[in-house]
């Protein structure tokens, strides 16, 4: 079964076009990380995924459902490439907030569980909009896996993160039991995370496959990322 489907999707903001004839899908478990250069369409492809824009043209469909749907919402975590926590609230207020609205059992339990996870304890009094850019980061992360969702949308997950912090999110998402899509611009985030790869360039796959495949492609010793720019540049 697939949990991600698009068939066919168009998308335009005015007389730009995002996304032309989009259409890939992803089996339920399966992890992929979605690579373009900028203007791709890749937060485009992931905010319809999200439910948080409609496609012009074309069918999308998260296990069967619309995105947007309530019990797509129960299921689905989005991390946007720029997240932005409630700002007024503190670290523990966010968490225990989203918490109790994702219907989870003792709020304060969980979002004193993920404080721990994500080193925000020393934090967790201090409003989110006087976070530093890091520690923002990683309460969006911990907000978006609080309820242990089933389908993962992560948009740049790694951004403004340290490298310790990057280890603790990469082996987090690691260990989770769920179907991943990865927007990112770093090979190595995409080969740490996922197992298989689509490219797209001007809002269109231009290759899927997986990233034991996309290193065949390359020459002897040739890095991993070399074959995704020439992939990238070969279209015209």
């Amino acid at each position: 079964m697939n949990c991600i489907t698009l068939v066919n999707v168009y998308k335009r903001f005015g007389s730009i076009e995002a996304l032309r004839d989009l259409s890939f899908s992803i089996p339920c478990g399966g992890r992929y990380a979605l690579l373009g250069p900028n203007g791709a369409g890749k937060s485009t492809t992931m905010k319809i995924l999200a439910g948080m824009l409609k496609p012009d043209q074309g069918d999308v469909f998260i296990k069967g459902l619309k995105p947007g749907d309530k019990q797509v919402k129960r299921i689905m975590g989005y991390l946007p490439e720029d997240p932005m926590p409630y700002r007024i609230l503190t670290v523990r207020e966010n968490l225990e907030y989203i918490a109790a609205l994702r219907g989870i059992p003792n709020p304060k339990e969980k979002a004193r569980e993920m404080m721990e996870k994500l080193d925000l304890v020393q934090c967790e009094n201090i409003q989110a909009g006087k976070l530093s850019r890091g520690n923002q980061q990683k309460l969006a992360i911990a907000l978006v896996l609080l309820h242990n969702p089933e389908i993962v949308l992560l948009d740049e997950p790694l951004n403004y993160l340290d490298i310790p912090t990057q280890e603790k999110v990469i082996g987090m998402l690691r260990q989770m039991n769920a179907t991943f899509l990865v927007s990112t611009h770093i090979m190595s985030i995409a080969t740490r995370l996922t197992d298989h790869v689509i490219v797209i360039s001007r809002g269109s796959v231009i290759w899927s496959g997986s990233i034991v495949d996309l290193k065949s492609m390359g020459r002897e010793d040739e890095p991993i990322e070399s074959v995704v720019a020439r992939l990238m540049s070969s279209v015209g």
